[in-house]
Parts: structure tokens; sequence; C-alpha cells
């Protein structure tokens, strides 16, 4: 029997007024420090998105056809495989890739992608990636591991400093391999200008990636043709951030590229043939989808890429400037308030709007939105600590005793932000809820009484202890001795 997951209508989706009846959760209920309840308001989605009802009744769809891909020959299988296939192709298509010279990897995430990647590209000891100060982590680690990583910096309002950027490749002298940038900021939501620095690195004799985890689901992406100067050579993105969170990253790059080489992990599924002395790998994905794939997740993504494409990625990317425009003039009304990154041309932003509020901590800033509000927003660095503390001013001196606590099991004192960030799905009612809420805080009218965890600096409120097993069966008694975690 289906899921009882729709309380709206399930038609199909032809317009962005569509998407938010599409919302799979869209009216949940959850408790507030003062014993009430509301639905949910979320204001998170460049962490993850929830999922279109579309998705769900995909996955519903086939879960009764569901099978092993690839090696089966029973029916279930090859309709299996059939789909899973069709749902690598609809990603490629989904950002112009021509999927006759390139191939499209299913892996778990963005970050997975790139750690394939850099463990695929055969770096030398002297070769570098030229990367930015504006990256998320999972675009800068990786490439650590496997070359020589440089950073350009950032201008005085959180743009990437192209200028620099440029110089740095000319005086690379042929050693940067590859230039590695996100398309969209998960912080400032600045888009980067990627096919102008593709063109300048393939000028300088280097290869561009793209981390596109916070611009695919906002704005339409064109790789453009291969022999196009400003082609994009690898790019990678992932259905949590599409409305399809069912576990499914996306990499795409040169069929040539990959079918070179060693895969990064092996074992079921690479191979053509094995003998106890070698191996002969398979023709990429193949090649680099190892073991039993997420076809579940694929078919979450092909069906969340259906949803989108039916309504079109402009007049998504149209509504969601909408939404950031409004969400700017509201919340300039409120006093005490800073704002990161530019707060005008915000046609070169992705619904992306970073914040805090004078004199209150960050986490206690988000833990009151969320206790008192009912707003799932989100605080910390975002897993973007140089950005960040560039953008808040930290000097080098305050950076190194930030780090020594940390270390020393403190991060009571790390600076950051509160985040909120718009889907295609929020409507200005959902601004509404969230300036409403910072503006009581700012005036120092909310009702809790906080305190502060010194070991992951999150603030709870005094007596606000939910049962969570009334709100989702699954969710069993809390376990005293887990350690709880807080993502930075």
């Amino acid at each position: 029997m289906p899921l009882n997951v729709s309380q709206h209508d399930d038609g199909p989706c032809r317009s962005v007024a569509d998407l938010r009846k599409a919302i799979v959760g869209l009216d949940t209920p959850v408790p507030l420090l003062d014993g009430s309840e509301r639905p949910y308001v979320f204001l998170d989605n460049a962490a993850s998105t929830p999922s279109f009802r579309p998705v769900l009744r995909a996955i519903e769809d086939f879960l009764p056809w569901y099978s092993g891909v690839h090696r089966g020959t029973g029916f279930k299988s090859l309709l299996a495989t059939e789909v899973f296939d069709a749902a690598h192709d609809a990603a490629g298509e989904f950002v112009g890739a021509d999927l006759e010279t390139n191939a499209v990897i299913f892996t778990k995430n963005t970050t997975e992608c790139v750690n394939k990647l850099a463990a695929r590209y055969g770096f030398g000891k002297e070769d570098v990636v030229l990367t930015t100060l504006l990256e998320h982590h999972s675009n800068d680690l990786p490439w650590r591991k496997h070359a020589r990583v440089v950073h350009v910096g950032m201008t005085h309002d959180g743009h990437i400093d192209l200028e620099a950027l440029h110089a740095a490749l000319l005086r690379g002298n042929g050693r940067v391999r590859l230039v590695a940038v996100s398309g969209a900021s998960n912080i400032t939501g600045l888009c980067a200008p990627i096919h102008q620095i593709a063109r300048w690195a393939h000028g300088a004799g280097a290869k561009i990636f793209v981390d596109a985890a916070q611009l695919a689901p906002h704005h339409a992406i064109d790789m453009l043709p291969d022999d196009h100067p400003e082609h994009i050579d690898f790019l990678a993105f992932s259905a949590h951030k599409m409305y399809a969170p069912f576990g499914t990253g996306v990499l795409i790059g040169p069929r040539t590229f990959f079918g070179q080489g060693d895969p990064d992990a092996v074992g079921g599924g690479v191979v053509d043939i094995v003998t106890l002395e070698k191996a002969v790998w398979n023709r990429p994905p193949q090649k680099e989808e190892a073991g039993s794939p997420n076809v579940i997740g694929g078919i979450a993504l092909g069906a969340a890429i259906k949803v989108l494409r039916s309504v079109g990625m402009d007049a998504i990317a149209a509504h969601e400037l909408d939404l950031l425009s409004y969400a700017y003039q509201r919340m300039a009304t409120v006093g005490k308030v800073a704002f990161y990154g530019p707060t005008d041309h915000l046609e070169e932003k992705v619904g992306v709007m970073a914040f805090n509020v004078d004199g209150l901590h960050h986490s206690l800033v988000a833990a009151i939105l969320g206790t008192e509000g009912g707003l799932g927003v989100r605080d910390g660095c975002f897993c973007a600590h140089p950005y960040v503390k560039e953008l808040l001013g930290v000097s080098p001196e305050e950076d190194a005793v930030l780090t020594a606590e940390v270390i020393a099991g403190d991060k009571s004192h790390m600076p950051g932000m509160v985040r909120a960030s718009f889907g295609c799905y929020n409507t200005h009612d959902d601004i509404d809820a969230l300036v409403d809420m910072v503006e009581r805080i700012a005036k120092g009218q909310y009702k809790g009484n906080y305190t502060q965890n010194r070991a992951t600096g999150a603030f709870t409120a005094e007596g606000f202890a939910p049962d969570f097993q009334r709100y989702c069966r699954i969710a069993g008694p809390r376990v005293p001795s887990r350690p709880h975690s807080e993502a930075s």
C-alpha cells in the first residue's frame, strides 16, 4: 500500500505555485517552547531540501519492481537497469552534458564526487590545484590530499578576487592542473562566473571543476560543448539539495578521462573480467560505481529533475530572486542585524542570506528561532571556516586562540553566522515568519532561558524536551550516553 503522505493536490507541477503543494511534510506541526505547535517553516535548504511528492511517488511506483541492476537477466532486473540508466542520462541532460563524450557517475553526494575526482586525477608532486577562499570544505580538503592547493582570496564584499585568480593562472607556468570553484557559495549565495573562469583555465593549460551543489537547484547550468573554450570539464551536484534526499551525488566528466587508470574503489561491477593475476576494468560509469548502487536514489533524482524541468529553472530562479529581494527588504527594517556578502545586485546570488543579531551569539539566535518560532535555519561556519572568518574579520591572532580552544574541546567562542536559505517552494509568508522572530529576538522579547554546551557551542532552552516518538514513531528513546554532535 502506498505511503500516506499527501495532504494536498498530488497533480503535476507546471508552475512555481505548484511546487509548494508538491513538498512532503510542508504542513508538519512542530512543538514550541510554550507548549503550542505550529507548522514548520523550513529555511535550511542550502543544507538539504525536503522531498517532492512526485519523487516519493516515483519511488513507490518503482519499489515493486526493485532489483539489482546491470547483471540480472530477469524482467525486474532489466526494468530496474533501464530506469537507473535513464536517471544517469537525465542528470547529464539537466546540466547540458554531451552524453556521447561524457560519463555521468552516481556517488553518495558531492563530497564523494570531489574525493573521487581528486583520487583519480593523477596529480604529481609539483601539480597545483587552484581554488578560492570561498569554498566549502568538500571542495578544498580532498584536493589537499593529492596536490598542492593554492587559495585565491576574496574582495571586500565576499566575491572571488577574479583578478588574483587570473594572475595566479598566468604565473602558474603550466603547473596548475585544475581550477576548482563552487558555482554558488553556501554562505553568501554569490555565483561564480564559471564560464569565464573556464576560459582562463583552458588558456593556461588547466581544466576546471565546478562544485554545483548550491547552484544546480536554483539556476540553469550548461556545461557547453566539449570543444567550447568555456566548457566545464568536470561538474558535481547532489540530489539531496534538489528535493530528492535519498543519497545520490552526480559527477560528470570526460569518458576518456574515467576510462583511463584504475578506479578509486574496486569490487563488484567495476570489472569485465578478473583472473588471479589481473582485473580488466569495465567502461565508465560502471567502472566508477563499485558495488550494488543506490538504485532508489537514482530513481529519485531522475524524478526530481523531471519536476524541476517541467516548471523551468528560469522560473525557479526568478521566484527565488523575488524571495531574496523581499527578505533583504524586510530584514532591513529590523535594527541590530548585520548581513554578510552583498545586499544588492541580487541576481548574482542564489537564495541564501547570512546574518547576525548584534550582541547575541549566532547559535543562540538559531536556537530561539527553532525553539520559539518553529523555524529551521542553520548557524556556524557552514563547513567553510576560512571564508566565514574572513567575512567576520577574524584576525590571525584571534584565529590562533580560537583554534587552540576548539582543540581543547571548547567551541563556545567559535565565530559564525545565522543562515536562512530559500527553496523553490518558499513564500513571502515564510520570510515574514522569520523576520518577525528576528525582530523579537533583537528586542530581547524571547521567552526562554538558554544555556550553552561549551563542547558543541549549541544553545538549548531550559525545560524544552520534546517527545520525539510522539512525532515520529521510529524516533526511539534517547540514549543519554550518546554524544551530541553539531555540524560546523
